[in-house]
């Protein structure tokens, strides 16, 4: 599908919706949309906390939404509905998310409206609601909007045929970035080997036993072993992007920090490759890649925490290779992905309002 604004002028401030607006990923949203240079933040829905400040979810914030609260579902319904092009990002939690985005898409639709969506729930990220049921053990919540969505990284895919994107998510984004170049190379097998860990914002914000700081500071331990969620998740968005149906054998684990994503992807190669010329294939693959950085050096968590960067750097000993990927999850890995797309999806610069570098010092 062509990238368009949707009946906006050129040069004039795109409305934006952010969906489930309590939420650390929303909050990431809000910080990266304050400071874009065509999206403007009209309505940050929470049913939970209509009326409220915003400010008082994100003192950090305030410079940037002092005066703004959080709209019911109701006032942004109206707002979708007043014709306008409008971006929707979805950051309502998995399983609520679906419904929601529905019943707004039904109610714009027939107000003549069609805002674009960047879902960054699972809700949307399989093609059918089997699969989907399957993984996560209860009914989809709109099925018939299945079809609507494409789940892909922008790295992955020129352009969406669809109107709407699910973003593939945090632990996703960088394990498809690793594994995807190697795959559409042919240069491994179909059974990869994961390990990755991530920081305790991966868990949402209401806390958690995995998210409680005595018990996760100093530590370091894996869940979900060869049983998370995510992977038939990326499964499915590596064989959309290059063609291969792939195993992915993953085993996460639960870092001692806030931000960031670190995984490692193992594999026989099925053909002789050195550690450069794996470098060169992962160099050439992400050439128009923006966000992309492939070097000869290990990536470093504290390198990409709080950006939309990733760095890729590989080795290759005894007939395997090891790829190993960093990145933000909060960033890269949803909100500035989403923000990504739906530069794309307006027919804006990908880049625009991401290209600020790591803070260096999370």
């Amino acid at each position: 599908m062509a990238p368009h604004e949707g009946g906006t002028a050129a040069g004039e401030p795109i409305p934006v919706v952010v969906l489930g607006g309590t939420g650390y990923i929303a909050g990431e949203l809000l910080r990266l949309l304050a400071g874009h240079p065509r999206f403007a933040v009209t309505a940050i829905m929470s049913d939970s906390q209509p009326g409220t400040a915003v400010a008082e979810a994100f003192p950090h914030l305030a410079p940037a939404y002092a005066q703004t609260r959080f709209s019911s579902q109701a006032e942004v319904q109206q707002l979708l509905c007043a014709g306008k092009a409008a971006a929707v990002f979805g950051a309502a939690p998995h399983g609520v998310s679906a419904g929601l985005i529905d019943a707004l898409l039904t109610a714009a639709g027939n107000a003549g409206a069609a805002p674009r969506v960047v879902d960054v729930s699972a809700d949307f990220r399989f093609r059918d609601a089997e699969a989907y049921a399957q993984v996560y053990q209860h009914a989809h919540g709109a099925p018939g909007r299945l079809a609507q969505f494409t789940c892909a990284l922008p790295e992955h895919l020129a352009a969406s045929p669809t109107p709407h994107i699910a973003h593939p998510g945090c632990f996703a984004t960088a394990i498809l970035l690793a594994s995807v170049p190697l795959l559409a190379a042919g240069l491994v097998g179909t059974d990869l080997f994961v390990s990755g860990v991530t920081g305790s914002t991966g868990s949402g914000r209401k806390p958690v036993e995995g998210t409680h700081h005595p018990l996760r500071n100093s530590d370091l331990y894996s869940y979900g072993v060869l049983h998370h969620r995510h992977a038939p998740e990326v499964a499915a968005c590596a064989r959309a992007a290059c063609g291969v149906a792939a195993n992915f054998h993953f085993v996460p684990h639960s870092g001692p920090f806030a931000r960031g994503i670190h995984v490692t992807v193992q594999a026989s190669l099925k053909r002789p490759a050195d550690t450069a010329a794996v470098i060169a294939a992962l160099t050439q693959f992400y050439a128009g890649a923006p966000f992309v950085r492939v070097g000869n050096r290990a990536p470093h968590v504290k390198e990409v925490a709080t950006s939309n960067y990733a760095q890729l750097s590989a080795t290759v000993a005894q007939g395997a290779v090891a790829v190993t990927c960093a990145i933000d999850n909060l960033n890269k890995g949803a909100a500035g992905g989403a923000v990504q797309w739906m530069n794309r999806l307006f027919g804006l610069p990908e880049t625009a309002g991401l290209t600020a570098p790591a803070s260096g010092w999370t």
